[in-house]
């Protein structure tokens, strides 16, 4: 089955059926996940809370000059799922493998062992871009040195799955992208598999594992490759069943993909920006 790396290098104008399919530039948050009549989504909370702090972080920028463990919690969430894009940008900044992978588990160990965050600008919270600079100094000031200090045996603060890092690396396209678009890439495609993955796991506990894998690829091709006649053979449903279920998992997977970018930005106004963001980045290809 394609994974969302496959389907931009395989076929560049399906980033835009994906986009028009779910309505993603002309969609309110408020709007997401009426039209089924469903209980309150995530994206729709996020309306819902002025303060804004249920998000991971919102939570890390409120709580960084007091270091509390639900901060330090949230951070580190945070820098698991998005520590990839970070090792590519080392990479494209042109340090070997082993380097990059001692450098990007430094990079981590000291966020969160430092009182970088309380550095963070609140007007400028995206945490996308706060890594982007915070690792950007980090290497200009610390790598230069003559030799880094290696953690050796102490303890590491977050688990970082880095003995993949450079198998991952070997796959990405030979291309002229700068180490900060080479970062961007891999960000936004990094935050879209984490979607999927919460979306998986949400249909895989109502049991409907099967049903989740056989409409994924509908998020993620046009209906003339998916035809819903074909999936309804497959799954034992009436077309128009499948073409409600389709329906159902995009709007799902609309209100999944805004309340992930919801984590990473300081404010609710934030996320449409930083969804138009993103889809300018997967467009460049």
């Amino acid at each position: 089955m394609k994974t969302w790396r496959d389907f931009l290098d395989d076929d560049a104008k399906g980033l835009q059926f994906h986009e028009r399919a779910l309505g993603l530039s002309r969609v309110n948050t408020t709007e997401v996940g009426k039209k089924y009549g469903s209980t309150p989504s995530a994206a729709e909370n996020v309306e819902r809370q002025p303060a804004f702090v249920t998000t991971h972080w919102s939570v890390v920028l409120t709580a960084g000059r007091s270091d509390t463990p639900r901060a330090r919690k949230a951070l580190a969430r945070l820098c698991q799922i998005y520590w990839y894009p970070l090792y590519a940008y080392v990479r494209r900044r042109g340090h070997p493998a082993h380097d990059a992978q001692d450098l990007t588990q430094e990079f981590f160990a000291r966020l969160l062992e430092g009182n970088w965050i309380a550095k963070a600008d609140r007007d400028k919270g995206r945490f996308r871009s706060f890594l982007l600079m915070v690792m950007g100094r980090f290497l200009a000031n610390e790598w230069n040195k003559a030799e880094t200090v290696k953690r050796g045996g102490q303890v590491q603060l977050v688990s970082l799955t880095l003995d993949t890092a450079e198998t991952r690396y070997a796959k990405e396209p030979a291309d002229t992208a700068t180490p900060e678009q080479a970062f961007e890439k891999q960000w936004a495609l990094a935050l879209l598999e984490e979607v999927l993955q919460h979306l998986r796991n949400e249909y895989v506990n109502d049991d409907k594992e099967m049903l989740f894998d056989k409409l994924k690829p509908c998020l993620i091709g046009s209906r003339e490759t998916q035809p819903y006649a074909v999936l309804a053979g497959e799954l034992g449903m009436t077309e128009g069943a499948v073409k409600t279920a389709v329906c159902r998992l995009r709007e799902r997977y609309r209100e999944r993909l805004k309340a992930e970018i919801a984590n990473t930005v300081a404010s609710p106004s934030e996320v449409d920006s930083e969804l138009r963001h993103l889809f300018r980045i997967l467009a460049r290809g």
